[in-house]
């Protein structure tokens, strides 16, 4: 017999022999759960877990990031801090009420996240005005009751502008600018941040493992994607609203 056919023989004889040791094995854990998230991934096994969409914290310099302090005054002339929301999931927003374009379709996505979650006590949305010299509360209680806003727990806000452009920068890093090429003379991102009970910034991850960290406000659950391609995330917003109320 050549070498080579040696070389065959001892080669299967291996195979066999870890097949007969090994495999079953490997087929106990599994059917025991021992195998980890991590080993099922790196094996190449289905991935579609109940945790999958879990949300997760917005970490900044290895912190959880929390909504930062705050005061301003709603559209009833009562003065609202980020105490208000102590206990409530709710969405931030950064609009202004003469608003042509963008603002419109972000608070009747809102209006109908409302009215999804009109029974939840414990659920509110954050407005704030980046033209709070024009927004008044007098103003933004005429703008509440043009869209329907009932919720006790929504409060559009108006106050010192400076204050409003640096919670929205720096605070949630929600673009906010006067612009004077755009429309009205400012731009703004039509993007929600979602908060906890605990006020700590939350998002579910995306395909890659990152976080969203913030959830599309413009396109509506209707339209379903814009013209540049864009899936609406309104149906996942109340999904994941409803998962930080149950928590």
């Amino acid at each position: 017999m050549k070498k080579n056919n040696y070389s065959y023989i001892g080669i299967a004889f291996i195979i066999l022999l870890f097949g007969i040791i090994f495999i079953p094995k490997i087929v106990n854990r599994i059917k025991n759960d021992d195998v980890s998230r991590n080993n099922r991934i790196s094996i190449g096994q289905d991935n579609n877990f109940e945790d999958k969409d879990q949300l997760t914290f917005i970490n900044i310099n290895g912190k959880p990031k929390t909504v930062p302090a705050f005061s301003f005054t709603n559209q009833d002339g009562k003065t609202i801090t980020q105490v208000d929301y102590k206990g409530k999931v709710y969405v931030v927003e950064f609009f202004f009420t003469t608003c042509p374009t963008i603002c419109p379709r972000m608070n009747r996505n809102l209006v109908e996240v409302q009215e999804v979650f009109k029974n939840e006590n414990n659920f509110g949305i954050a407005s704030f005005s980046i033209t709070p010299e024009l927004d008044t509360p007098e103003v933004l209680k005429a703008y509440a009751e043009r869209y329907g806003i009932t919720n006790p727990n929504w409060n559009l806000m108006t106050g010192d502008e400076t204050e409003i452009y640096k919670l929205a920068n720096v605070g949630f890093n929600i673009f906010v600018g006067k612009v004077e090429s755009e429309d009205a003379g400012f731009e703004h991102s039509g993007d929600f941040a979602l908060i906890d009970k605990n006020g700590f910034l939350r998002s579910r991850l995306d395909a890659f493992g990152n976080p969203k960290i913030f959830y599309k406000g413009i396109i509506s659950e209707q339209e379903k994607m814009d013209e540049n391609g864009n899936e609406q995330e309104i149906t996942m917003l109340k999904e994941d609203i409803k998962k930080l109320l149950n928590e």
